[in-house]
């Protein structure tokens, strides 16, 4: 697939069952994934979490939750507490129980879960410069978190790049020869998703 811009303003958020908050999907993949049958091998979405109460359990799955606005959340994930600041990555079991607490008022999170024994994910939050741009290698996703920003070689714009606001992703493509890389240049924050295919040997079934 082509490097491309997913536009926040185009998704739909979801509420959730418990009433407690909405999550809005940016992405997923593989389709189907192949090995257990499931929708999906990771997923990358954001959510506005309202008030206190207990998360979803993920059985399988890693999560990586990283505060995007609001100032702190409290997660206690399997009877340990931690506290979460905003652009701070945090990962953890995403079939242990988690309850979330939110000392200082509503939060918004940016949240990467991957199948083990599929993928692996990362998420790295960088300061964006004016000066030098940011290269994003082949399937990696940019969310632009806080600022204004540019991204060039990702899909039909003018010559000085596509404008991004605040939660567009852009996605680097498998790369194709002859295409430009995919930078992303500006002032403030751009969370950094990256995703490895886990080998067979990391899989909980192996051995």
């Amino acid at each position: 697939m082509p490097a491309h811009i997913i536009r926040f303003a185009d998704l739909r958020p979801e509420k959730w069952r418990n009433g407690g908050g909405t999550t809005v999907e940016i992405a997923s993949g593989p389709e189907r994934a192949p090995a257990s049958g499931e929708d999906w091998g990771w997923r990358l979405s954001i959510a506005d979490v309202e008030r206190a109460g207990d998360f979803s359990a993920f059985a399988g799955m890693e999560r990586v939750l990283t505060v995007v606005e609001g100032e702190l959340l409290v997660l206690t994930v399997d009877g340990r507490e931690h506290g979460l600041e905003r652009f701070r990555p945090f990962r953890f079991d995403g079939g242990a129980p988690a309850t979330a607490v939110l000392p200082t008022g509503s939060i918004r999170n940016l949240s990467l879960i991957t199948r083990r024994g599929m993928f692996t994910g990362y998420v790295t939050i960088l300061e964006l410069s004016k000066k030098r741009s940011l290269p994003l290698s082949a399937g990696q996703l940019g969310v632009l978190l806080q600022g204004d920003a540019v991204a060039s070689g990702a899909g039909p714009a003018d010559d000085g790049g596509a404008h991004l606001g605040r939660y567009d992703t852009v996605v680097a493509g498998a790369a194709e020869e002859g295409e430009p890389p995919v930078e992303v240049s500006g002032r403030g924050f751009l969370a950094v998703v990256s995703l490895e295919a886990d080998s067979p040997a990391d899989s909980p079934e192996a051995g």
